[in-house]
């Protein structure tokens, strides 16, 4: 695919973390690099994550999400339903999700059968097309990577209701990419997560790094979009240039704040070639440099608001 990046646009590419999210209330939580270098642009990719970015809430899926975990954990383990809620908390909690949890715990189970149970049954009939969102995400001219949590089938399902074409993001980080080893497919390079008791989820340095080598990307030239405060500030400790979505103001590790993926082109008008002229708007270059190592990143490996 051929780019024409704006002259005064400083982006390159854009690393899209949180596309899905903010069109509604499903939080399970992309990339994108490009190779050539766009003159006088700052940003060389777009990163987005999916769910709570990209449709609007009150679509009832994070409810159900919830709901269908706990019936997971009854019908699999054999729990109380009030048992199976406050595990699903408590998992969430200690190890970023129910999944990761229960396989930390030495359980037998496989990404795909938990998977298909919770998402299988999502009412994905209650997210609506967004024909102006599918418009926004072709009109960026930079490379963007679509960065998520959650599996591949659940990506496919949400992006087909929202009538957003996959072929529009040039790459797709998610759970499969960033957990090779859960599937067999561990090699000489993934010895840091060989050990098939470790679930990699954003925030936590190895979801990062793993999204970072997909896209081969300069972390200073990279915009992460995501609507969680830590994946933002996980981000930020790795040079990348950030924007909270959801919000009205910059968290301390955000260079942007945006309302919704739907403002993105009055809040962060640079990716066009425009000029901010809001101050509110404008980017924070004073931001401190998170140097925390990988100890630091890893204690905020919560990624999602919804417990899951």
């Amino acid at each position: 695919m051929a780019f024409q990046c704006p002259v005064n646009s400083p982006f390159d590419c854009l690393l899209l973390g949180t596309l899905i999210k903010a069109h509604a209330s499903l939080s399970l939580s992309s990339w994108c690099y490009n190779q050539f270098l766009m003159a006088n642009s700052f940003f060389l990719l777009l990163r987005e994550d999916l769910d709570d970015t990209l449709y609007p809430g009150g679509t009832g899926i994070g409810p159900a999400l919830k709901r269908n975990i706990d019936e997971f954990l009854v019908a699999r383990f054999g729990l109380a339903a009030d048992r199976a809620a406050a595990l699903r908390v408590e998992l969430f909690r200690s190890h970023g999700s129910t999944l990761a949890g229960l396989i930390a715990l030495g359980h037998d189970v496989h990404p795909d059968e938990y998977h298909s149970y919770v998402h299988g049954r999502l009412p994905y009939d209650k997210i609506a097309a967004d024909p102006r969102l599918a418009a926004l995400l072709q009109s960026i001219p930079q490379r963007k990577i679509l960065f998520t949590n959650s599996d591949r089938a659940h990506m496919k399902r949400a992006l087909e209701r929202l009538g957003v074409d996959e072929a529009c993001f040039d790459g797709v980080v998610c759970f499969e990419t960033m957990n090779p080893h859960l599937f067999g497919e561990v090699n000489g390079d993934d010895d840091a997560v060989a050990d098939r008791t470790v679930v990699v989820l954003k925030p936590s340095v190895d979801a990062i790094v793993a999204g970072l080598r997909a896209a081969g990307t300069n972390p200073r030239r990279t915009l992460f979009l995501d609507d969680s405060e830590r994946n933002i500030a996980a981000g930020k400790a790795l040079g990348l240039r950030t924007a909270l979505v959801g919000k009205r103001a910059r968290s301390k590790e955000a260079d942007y704040a945006l309302e919704s993926i739907g403002s993105l082109r009055r809040a962060i008008p640079e990716i066009w070639g425009g000029v901010a002229v809001d101050a509110e708007l404008q980017p924070d270059h004073n931001v401190e440099k998170n140097k925390s190592m990988r100890a630091d990143l890893d204690s905020v490996i919560q990624p999602t608001s919804i417990q899951a």
